[in-house]
């Protein structure tokens, strides 16, 4: 875990507003809207920052492949609400079973799995397959971009983290499962317009250890309240074009420069970028507050359901073991009898 609670690279947040540079210009001299999307193309690369050597830099395509085959999994599970959550329930699960086979598994399960979720946002197969196109195409300038710095000694290799254990693990993926399910059930019940953000918001913020979800969570719910309000109030302020690339440049720095922290930042800046983006052609005041409201509250609901399902229920199952264990039910771990 970091050391800082907030840190700060001005060379990664450099590097990276330098990659989004023709995204705003689009914004400032064509569409506004093409070019807020083709900047969300952008994060992945900021998100995971720049390897050492110029090997290690061109997994940012792959990297750019799997979110946009991420997203597309989530639009296909989309197109029916029994699919969807049943479908995103075997992501989760299947994600877990992997992280305990595979080192790549970590991925899918930190990574894949919750972008699979964003996915459910986008019924429209076309839409999805866009920004899936755009993550790609953003990954792969953005590879072009970094390889113009110079190779760096490559860091000191640290010890891999041990896989989960498989029956830590089907336990894990099926309270994970549940968290993503319940999210995307509520979701479709109430036809919210983006059924992807609560579930996406539990599945990034759940995490094996209690301690990175707890400080996960409240970072996340933080993060978005702050970053709608301050979307909302960039909208209000009628921006023209160039004060849009601005902020899209902004934001993409801000997710790169903070990368690093230990609270849990980048869901303020990439909130700032998505709001923006829905408010920009469509900014009334009525439009305004049911976005807010919307994001904020299904962060809460799905960080909620994430709080139920990773903290909650194991601490119940544990304080039951315990009293099992210990002469609340007799002694029979130890095979004796009263």
């Amino acid at each position: 875990m970091p050391d800082r609670a907030v840190a700060w690279n001005w060379v990664d947040a450099g590097r990276s507003a330098l990659c989004v540079i023709p995204a705003a210009l689009v914004i400032a001299f064509g569409d506004p809207s093409k070019g807020l999307a083709w900047a969300i193309g952008i994060l992945p690369a900021a998100l995971i920052g720049v390897a050492p050597t110029r090997r290690g830099r061109a997994n940012l395509v792959s990297i750019g492949g799997l979110f946009a085959g991420s997203i597309l999994v989530g639009s296909l599970l989309s197109q029916a609400a029994v699919v969807a959550v049943v479908g995103i329930f075997l992501v989760a699960y299947g994600s877990a079973i992997l992280a305990s086979r595979r080192a790549f598994g970590r991925v899918a399960m930190t990574l894949c799995a919750p972008v699979a979720a964003v996915g459910l946002s986008y019924g429209d197969l076309g839409e999805a397959a866009g920004l899936g196109l755009l993550m790609l195409a953003g990954s792969i300038w953005s590879f072009a971009v970094f390889a113009l710095w110079p190779e760096q000694p490559p860091l000191a290799v640290a010890q891999r983290p041990p896989l989960m254990r498989l029956a830590f693990a089907r336990r894990y993926g099926v309270l994970l499962g549940l968290a993503a399910a319940s999210s995307a059930a509520v979701g479709e019940a109430v036809h919210t317009d983006h059924v992807g953000w609560a579930t996406a918001a539990a599945m990034f913020v759940m995490r094996p250890k209690a301690e990175m979800q707890e400080l996960r969570s409240v970072g996340r719910v933080a993060s978005v309240f702050l970053g709608a309000l301050i979307a909302v109030v960039f909208v209000r302020t009628d921006p023209n074009a160039a004060a849009v690339a601005t902020m899209a440049v902004a934001a993409i720095a801000g997710v790169a420069g903070s990368r690093q922290s230990r609270w849990y930042v980048s869901p303020l800046f990439t909130t700032v970028m998505v709001l923006t983006l829905l408010l920009y052609s469509d900014a009334t005041t009525a439009t305004e507050q049911w976005r807010f409201n919307e994001r904020v509250g299904a962060t809460l609901l799905g960080v909620g359901f994430a709080y139920l399902y990773g903290l909650a229920i194991p601490n119940i199952a544990e304080r039951l073991r315990g009293r099992f264990r210990g002469g609340a039910f007799g002694t029979i771990d130890s095979g004796g009898a009263d």
